[in-house]
């Protein structure tokens, strides 16, 4: 059986991205392709709706989605713990799924789990995120989101130590974690997630090159997850096994293979 998409911010970077892959996905099927400024009624007939919109307008989206009785799966960035909060009642009462996947790629999914696994055992940890001058939200959902499992990783530790943070120089903090955004060209995205202690530090840093490559297999995983979801689901670390243990568990999909080419990881420690 074909599942039928709406996919909402389809003429966009992200969207362009995810057009393609659902047009070479068997077993999915694009039945509109919407704009920001589109009427959302548009999505009647869907069987999953795709968000690749704005912050703005993602939140409307997903109301709109549920309120129909549609799953849907959301690639907008923007959206943190206390912002999926928010619509957790509205799903929950209409008996859908909706899927935010706060990075496609599954590299930086990886990299973001390194992170919360090594975070109990460093008490200070900063995130430095770059993205491309266009991207009009930060910190970035990436970044939100792995400072949400650095967190839920040092329950018991504690906050991590970040001195100053009164001072607007000392970045944006999030779950104690002080987060450092830069928006600048010739960069697509990057980030670091720096990890000090007495004596040394651990440097984890992911950078996507191609977000075509780097996103299609993610993508992929997605949207069969999307399909079938109850309840919330958050981050693609709660439907494949990265082999090393997660502050939140989450169902487990079928592995993904070595496909996660366009992207480059990195550990390092000094």
């Amino acid at each position: 059986m074909t599942t039928r998409v709406a996919l909402v911010g389809g003429t966009g970077k992200l969207g362009t991205i995810i057009a393609e892959v659902i047009e070479a996905t068997e077993g999915f099927e694009t039945v509109a392709v919407l704009g920001s400024a589109s009427d959302l009624g548009e999505i009647d007939g869907a069987d999953l709706v795709v968000d690749a919109s704005v912050p703005a307008v993602s939140i409307d989206v997903v109301r709109a989605a549920t309120e129909r009785g549609i799953n849907v799966l959301v690639g907008t960035s923007g959206w943190s713990a206390d912002r999926i909060a928010l619509v957790r009642p509205l799903v929950e009462a209409a008996g859908t799924g909706a899927v935010f996947i706060p990075n496609f790629s599954l590299g930086s999914v990886i990299g973001s789990a390194l992170a919360a696994a090594s975070a109990r055992f460093f008490p200070s940890i900063e995130i430095v995120e770059t993205h491309r001058e266009t991207k009009v939200d930060s910190p970035s959902g990436t970044a939100v989101r792995t400072a949400e499992l650095i967190a839920a990783a040092r329950a018991d530790a504690g906050p991590v130590e970040a001195p100053h943070v009164d001072q607007r120089a000392r970045g944006q903090q999030i779950a104690s974690v002080p987060v450092h955004s830069l928006r600048r060209p010739g960069v697509i995205a990057k980030q670091e997630t720096i990890l000090s202690g007495p004596g040394e530090s651990l440097s984890i840093v992911h950078d996507t090159i191609d977000p075509a490559a780097a996103y299609a297999p993610g993508i992929r995983v997605a949207l069969d997850a999307a399909r079938d979801a109850s309840g919330i689901v958050v981050g693609l670390d709660s439907m494949i096994d990265i082999g090393i243990r997660r502050p939140a568990a989450g169902r487990q999909a079928a592995p993904v293979g070595d496909e996660a080419s366009g992207q480059v990881a990195r550990v390092t420690s000094a």
